[in-house]
């Protein structure tokens, strides 16, 4: 099971809420008050999925982190406050594991690890994580990090309806979302002095230094959200200025070579990557010739923590923190605060 785990679902970039350290304080910290219809599990996964397919239902592992300000924005907005809570209530049993906490998690018969371990094996980087299982016990989706109210529903539709026995979970979005832009008007792209069009730059390959890759596509609903806010913040400018920011269109045939040099077109290259959300932000360096993904951003971001990934592979730290840009993030927050600065995770 531990091998499908991570074959399924590798790893991406948790959003910490870092520790107060020296003379500075963190700031925006929030502490998650779990819905009283969470699921008191034993943690006994495999007999928790016999229960849920036994009524219908699915189950979600919703993997946090104290003090995070995703985890608690996502709880009182999605599972308490949404127009869509009780539904969800009765078609998933959720799970809340603690991704540094000791507790045993027995995946199944073979498979039993610490929470902490198991949130290291399935290569969570991101808080909250929310992994659904099927009533096979198998994983057949994941989000990272914070997804809004009406984008979590269509993912919770697609495992609700057992979608992903027919398709993956980025072509059911897709076609959720062919269907609001022909209901609303397509996103139209906008211009950013930093952004060049990937069919203008044709070879992706010939880039030199960080690449960032910024996935959009006409569909797209929260597109406009990330040019009116974090792409017009200098702060935002001064990180990304060692890249060269390239848009993809994400479904776009036009041919183009990719980062490592072979033929393909926009909607090949986020099949490839495993791009399901947009705007996705891959962040890429290495020689010229052959770029290598380092990390991404595919969920909200607070200021602090888009600006600290851009650094972390924009700056090179990677090579200085390889297990992650949080390691890096974590870092940066000690050295603001040791210098008595005050750091805020949160915007809001």
């Amino acid at each position: 099971m531990l091998a499908v785990l991570l074959l399924a679902l590798g790893g991406a970039p948790a959003a910490a809420a870092a520790a107060d350290t020296g003379t500075g304080k963190v700031l925006g910290g929030k502490m998650s008050s779990h819905p009283d219809w969470f699921k008191e599990s034993f943690l006994d996964i495999a007999e928790d999925v016999d229960e849920a397919a036994d009524a219908g239902r699915h189950v979600i592992l919703f993997l946090e982190m104290n003090g995070c300000p995703y985890c608690f924005k996502m709880i009182e907005e999605n599972f308490k406050g949404s127009d869509y809570s009780d539904w969800l209530r009765e078609r998933f049993d959720v799970i809340a594991l603690n991704v540094r906490g000791d507790r045993e998690v027995a995946m199944d018969a073979e498979t039993m690890l610490s929470e902490k371990a198991l949130a290291e094996a399935l290569g969570v980087r991101y808080t909250p994580t929310v992994i659904f299982l099927s009533q096979a016990n198998e994983p057949v989706a994941r989000v990272n990090g914070y997804r809004n109210v009406p984008e979590f529903k269509q993912v919770l539709d697609y495992v609700d309806a057992q979608a992903y026995q027919s398709q993956t979970l980025a072509e059911y979005l897709d076609a959720q979302k062919a269907e609001t832009a022909a209901a609303t008007g397509a996103y139209a792209f906008r211009e950013h002095a930093l952004i060049r069009e990937a069919t203008d730059v044709g070879d992706l390959s010939a880039i030199d230094g960080p690449l960032l890759l910024l996935f959009e596509d006409t569909a797209c609903v929260a597109c406009d959200a990330l040019h009116d806010g974090h792409l017009k913040a200098p702060e935002v400018a001064e990180a990304l200025a060692p890249y060269t920011v390239v848009r993809v269109d994400a479904l776009s045939d036009a041919g183009l070579t990719g980062p490592d040099g072979q033929s393909t077109t926009g909607r090949q290259l986020a099949e490839a990557l495993g791009i399901e959300y947009r705007p996705a932000l891959v962040l890429m360096d290495g020689p010229t010739g052959g770029k290598d993904e380092i990390a991404r951003i595919e969920s909200m971001l607070y200021r602090y923590h888009f600006v600290g990934l851009l650094e972390y592979v924009g700056l090179g730290k990677y090579r200085d923190f390889p297990d992650g840009p949080f390691d890096y993030i974590d870092d940066k927050t000690a050295r603001l605060t040791a210098a008595g600065e005050d750091v805020s995770i949160s915007d809001e």
